[in-house]
Formats: structure tokens, sequence, C-alpha cells
């Protein structure tokens, strides 16, 4: 008998998008987390402006993603004890008042408050994606709408990039970088208020364990999980120096809204694969999708190395998009299914630290090696050679899964199933 899931006819996305609260949730989320992709731009801008280090510009972008990353699983653990509306609130007040205020310290702290500042609003960003995460189980019972929503929810992260970007260097480049954060504060905190007034959200309780499975709620972590989340560091630092590599391209060429344009085709080969994969459902183990898009990945970062020039940079960096949202999807999946009850919004808190780590290296690193145009257009690559290194380990570890979850059908995380 195989394990493997078999292919399933085509969902309709406006059965997803007319499911109860769907368009709402999903549409506040994107909307609260805009500034995940305005932030990192507009602190680049406004750090030049302000010290006119690119040095010192992406090593404060860098800061912001790492301490955001951080503090995820205190915010999901959080989340599986007091509910979301206690903590997306407090936080998204918080974080768009500093990001708001940040433009103050160029003028009365100078480097090291403006350190402080950005560090303690990324330490406060809403954890709005984990708690989206979360929820899908209880808007969507339907195991194919709840596919096709995750799939959504994930592409439909590339409009961040999409979006966010150009607008924050839009709205710098037109006018300033203190409109371009104090635009990022307002949208974040609307975003987090329309998702935590919500009614499912409001309602939302984690799963319980019970009995034996109590004790195994206590433990998170296993090899499997853990080598996922490590690989999932270089899916991250690829997407974290492609940032910085996109700000180099455009003083190069002395086209600055390269910066944002860059990224914007990147996500938007992101959205459109997330359209296509959540269509339908895949055959195969999730295990073998995800070792499989790793490598598309990094082979979608190879042609950079040829040092394209802008439009053809901006050309080539759709393919690498088209593979994130697949690899995201299935790490999700993979995350689900080694993740005890009760513990998921900490577990997926835990899989956006491990993403979120990786593109602060790969942010500090590239803005490091900006002066060297080989090395920054190698960087994302090298990221993703290393996320496909551990997949590959993890396989040949063939590392089992011990603890199916009550009521769904488990298959271990790595390794290949046998027809039996």
């Amino acid at each position: 008998m195989s394990l493997t899931t078999p292919a399933a006819p085509r969902i309709t996305y406006g059965a997803v998008l007319g499911s109860p609260y769907v368009a709402r949730l999903l549409g506040a989320t994107l909307v609260g987390r805009l500034p995940n992709g305005m932030a990192p731009v507009a602190i680049l801008w406004w750090a030049v402006a302000a010290d006119g280090s690119l040095a010192f510009a992406g090593l404060l972008s860098a800061v912001y993603g790492l301490a955001a990353s951080l503090a995820q699983p205190v915010k999901g653990r959080l989340m599986d004890r007091h509910g979301q509306p206690a903590v997306h609130l407090p936080a998204a007040l918080a974080n768009s008042t500093l990001l708001a205020a940040l433009p103050l310290t160029g003028s009365y702290g100078g480097p090291t408050a403006a350190t402080a500042v950005v560090v303690a609003a990324s330490l406060t960003t809403p954890a709005l994606e984990t708690g989206l995460r979360a929820l899908w189980p209880s808007v969507l019972p339907d195991p194919g709408l709840r596919h096709a929503a995750l799939a959504l929810d994930t592409g439909s992260q590339g409009l961040l990039y999409i979006v966010g970007p150009p607008l924050a260097a839009a709205l710098t480049t037109t006018h300033s970088p203190a409109l371009a954060l104090t635009a990022t504060a307002a949208l974040g905190l609307l975003g987090a208020v329309v998702v935590a007034s919500a009614p499912p959200t409001r309602r939302w309780r984690p799963a319980t364990a019970a009995g034996p499975a109590a004790e195994t709620a206590r433990r998170l972590a296993n090899p499997g999980l853990v080598l996922l989340f490590v690989a999932l560091t270089g899916i991250g630092f690829a997407i974290g120096a492609m940032n910085v590599w996109a700000l180099a391209m455009a003083e190069r060429h002395q086209q600055g809204m390269l910066s944002g344009t860059l990224p914007a085709a990147f996500s938007a080969g992101s959205f459109l694969s997330g359209l296509v994969y959540g269509r339908r459902t895949w055959p195969g183990t999730t295990t073998i999708r995800l070792t499989a898009v790793t490598a598309g990945f990094l082979a979608g970062w190879l042609p950079l190395l040829a040092l394209p020039g802008p439009y053809a940079a901006t050309a080539a960096v759709v393919l690498p998009g088209a593979f994130l949202t697949v690899v995201i999807a299935c790490a999700f999946g993979a995350t689900d299914t080694l993740t005890p009850a009760g513990r998921t919004s900490e577990a997926y808190a835990w899989l956006l630290l491990s993403i979120g780590t990786g593109a602060s290296a790969g942010t500090a690193l590239a803005g490091r090696l900006a002066e060297q145009p080989f090395a920054g257009a190698s960087l994302p690559a090298a990221g993703a050679a290393f996320a496909l290194a551990v997949l590959l380990t993890a396989r040949r570890l063939a590392l089992p899964v011990d603890r199916p979850r009550r009521g769904r059908h488990r298959r271990p995380a790595w390794g290949r199933h046998r027809a039996q």
C-alpha cells in the first residue's frame, strides 16, 4: 500500500475565498505584513541617507530581520497559551510607534539610538503569519480547501515584496525615508487590528494533548524538525542576500528603483507559482517535493553568476521566486507533520525564525560584500546550496516521525515510503 498522496481534482480559489472570514483574514494579514516588505528597504534607504554607509545600512536592516525572527517563538508560545488578540494588538501598537519614531534618532541619538530603536521595533513585529497558519484548520475544516488556502497564503506573500519594496522605494525617492517608515507603521497597525478583531481569531484556541501525548507535547524538537529548520536558514540566507544585491545593483547602474523592482520580480514568480500549486494536491511525499523544489530554487540563482544587466537580472530572479512558494508550503507541511498537538503556533514561529535568521545573515554578509559584484551575486546560490545539502542529508538519515497526530494519517517527514 502506497502512502503517497494521490493526485486530486483542481480546486477553485472562488470556493476558498468565498468561505466565511477567509478573504478578511488573508487580506488583513497581507496588509499587516506589508511592512515586512517595506521596512527593510525603508530602513536601508534611511540609514544610507543618515549615515552614508551601505555596510551600516545593511547591518541595520539585518538586525531588524534577525530580532523580529528571534521573537517569533516567544509570540507563538504566548498565542498558544493566551490566544492571538492578546499578543497581536500590543505588539502592533509598539512596532508602529517605534518605526514612526526611527527618523528622530538621526537628530538626537545617532547610530546607537537608531540600532536600539530598530531592535525594539523588530522584537515587537506582530506574528500575523504564524497566527494565520494556526487559524486555517478551524476556518477551513475541508482538507482540499485548506490546501488551496495554504498555497494561496504562501504565494500571496509574494505580494508583500511586489508591492512593499517598490512602495517604500517610491515614497523614499519622491518624498523621504521618514514618510516611507510612517506609511510602513500605519499599514502594519491597520492590518493587525483587523485580524485581531475577526471572530475566528478571537475564538481560536490551540488543540491540547491528553494522556501519554501530553508528555510528548512538552518536547517540540526532534531530529527531523531540527534539520528542516537548519535547511530553511539557507533559504532565508538567499532571500536576505538578494535584497542587498538588488540595492547594490541599483547603485552600480544608477537606477534607484532596481532596489524595489528586483525583489518585486522575484516575488511575482513566487505569487504566480503559488496560484498554480494551490489548484490541486500533488502526488508524492512532502519530502520528495521539498527536496526537488529546493534543487530548482538553487538552479534558479545560477544565472546571476554571469553578472547580468538590469533587465536580464530582473527576468532571471523570477525563476527562483517561482520555486520559493512551493519550498515554503512543503516546509510548513513537514513542520505540521512533526509538531505535537498544542504547539503548532510555536513550531510555525520556529520555522519563520529559521528563515528570518538566515535572511539576516545573508543581508549582513551581502552588505559587507556589496562592493564585490561576483561575490554579491553568488551569495543567494550559496544559501540555496546549503539548504539542499541539509535536506539530502536528512533524507539519507531517513529520520522517522514517531507521533502521528490523532485523526489524521501521518507520514514520515523524511525518507521515502515503500509500497507494501
